[in-house]
């Protein structure tokens, strides 16, 4: 059969990225209490595409996926990716794993259990630097927060507004950075923590705790940057923090972006 794929394009331009996304694949997780959780994740993969082809064979990135399907795991992205850049011919190849990471978590004074997850990204570039095949790796957690504003509290003969936001934490690093671990970065930053379940003592200590401790968006990635500058094993990062404001018809948003160290020596979680 005649392969159209593989047949020269005649505009001459390179492609950066082709390939698929959202395919839905059960993947595993390092978990710090349990080891590791099995989870599902939207799946996005892609490789560079030289101008000499029209187009990139879609089904072979299912094929690679499917080759690991017994360990699809942020340990085995390298491996995945390697086989992707050999199958498909690239330079250079791309995955990104969207999934969902629970965490069981006590409330604050009844100390009851539940379960709270947190939206996670994790992605992984597979390219060759000076003939030696280089990963590049970023871990992203989206972490759920309550925020009360200063100003409010100190305009106001009694109450302040407050309102739930999120703050987003991406790091690039060169040894084991928990996903527990940026999320604890990320809810020290912020007013209060959210929890999956809370008693009337609960809501008290809350409310009363995030009264204590006015943020704005822009205190909160002030204080997650001074978190994750003291953190060595973090070359790069990115901390966001959006508040969908109660008050406001607009959402507050700030954002420091940061490089540290030599990113080049990046690998996923490597132990060392």
């Amino acid at each position: 059969m005649r392969d159209i794929q593989s047949e020269p394009d005649l505009r001459q331009i390179d492609i950066d990225q082709a390939g698929i996304r959202n395919i839905r694949y059960p993947i595993t997780v390092k978990d710090r209490v349990n080891g590791s959780q099995r989870t599902v994740a939207s799946i996005n993969m892609s490789v560079n595409l030289p101008r000499d082809f029209k187009g990139t064979h879609m089904s072979r990135f299912v094929e690679v996926l499917d080759k690991h399907k017994e360990n699809v795991h942020i340990d085995t992205v390298k491996d995945i990716l390697s086989d992707i850049r050999t199958v498909l011919n690239a330079k250079r190849s791309q995955i990104e794993l969207n999934f969902t990471y629970f965490m069981q978590k006590a409330a604050p004074v009844s100390k009851l259990k539940a379960l709270m997850d947190y939206n996670c990204t994790y992605s992984g570039t597979l390219s060759e630097v000076e003939g030696e095949p280089l990963l590049d790796s970023v871990m992203t957690v989206r972490v759920p927060v309550l925020s009360l504003c200063p100003c409010s509290k100190e305009i106001s003969a009694y109450g302040a507004h407050n309102q739930r936001g999120i703050i987003t934490i991406s790091a690039r690093t060169n040894r084991l950075v928990w996903i527990e671990e940026l999320v604890d970065y990320a809810e020290r930053s912020a007013s209060s923590p959210v929890y999956p379940l809370l008693k009337r003592e609960d809501e008290k200590y809350v409310t009363e705790r995030s009264y204590d401790k006015p943020v704005f968006a822009e205190d909160m990635v002030r204080n997650a940057t001074m978190l994750l500058d003291a953190d060595n094993r973090i070359l790069w990062f990115e901390a966001a923090a959006e508040n969908f404001e109660s008050i406001h018809n607009h959402n507050a948003w700030a954002m420091i972006s940061r490089t540290k160290g030599d990113i080049s020596v990046c690998t996923p979680f490597r132990q060392s």
